[in-house]
């Protein structure tokens, strides 16, 4: 009997978690858990793709809580997410997918995986700036956080058009307790998670990176 009376808690309790775990926590925890693989010293086996474009799906909504300011940088990663699920049908690992565009000569030309999987990497990078932009804002700004942000991530690779469009809706950004309402977030709990994607995040970038570098391949583009 008592057993089942644990059954039944530990259920409630399961479901309690699930419920309540918010759209940052699961980014957070996928980034983690593709960091950790990558930090792992034993590993043999590279990082999969599909795996990759798991944890990346899930970073989307955190575009589409920014509003019409990141419009453009929503559409441009979701499109190149899907672009790389597509690819993970066919290619098991980013090196996979990096290889094959290195022996066409296609890695930047426009469509390729190899161009999206660095827009991707840009999108994740994109977060990571604004999280230590705004935690670093004595009045958490998130209007001049992601500026910043923007100014440092994208805006060297994006046209004139597409950066006069960006900055001007800067002004449509949600307040602060706006992104926390959207986030289903408090004070401390974004806080938290926010220096936990930043931290997690750091190891997949510089994992993307050391791909093309590794390949004499040039990271300004």
């Amino acid at each position: 009997m008592d057993d089942e009376a644990d059954n039944v808690f530990d259920d409630s309790e399961r479901k309690k978690v699930m419920a309540t775990k918010t759209p940052l926590s699961a980014i957070v925890q996928a980034l983690e858990e593709l960091s950790e693989f990558l930090g792992c010293q034993m590993k043999v086996e590279e990082l999969r793709l599909d795996t990759f474009c798991d944890a990346c799906s899930l970073v989307s909504v955190l575009f589409s809580c920014l509003g019409l300011a990141f419009k453009f940088a929503e559409m441009e990663y979701v499109a190149k997410v899907r672009d790389l699920v597509e690819a993970s049908k066919r290619f098991a690992t980013l090196e996979n997918v990096l290889d094959v565009d290195v022996a066409n000569d296609t890695v930047k030309k426009p469509g390729s995986h190899s161009r999206n999987l660095r827009r991707v990497r840009q999108g994740l990078d994109l977060i990571r700036a604004l999280f230590e932009e705004f935690l670093s804002s004595e009045d958490y700004s998130l209007r001049e956080a992601a500026s910043t942000a923007y100014a440092q991530v994208c805006a060297p690779y994006h046209t004139w058009a597409v950066r006069t469009a960006v900055y001007a809706g800067m002004y449509t950004l949600p307040t602060r307790e706006q992104l926390l309402l959207k986030l289903n977030e408090t004070d401390h709990t974004v806080e938290k998670k926010m220096r936990r994607y930043i931290e997690a995040s750091r190891p997949v970038i510089a994992y993307i990176d050391k791909l093309y570098i590794s390949r004499k391949i040039t990271l300004d583009w």
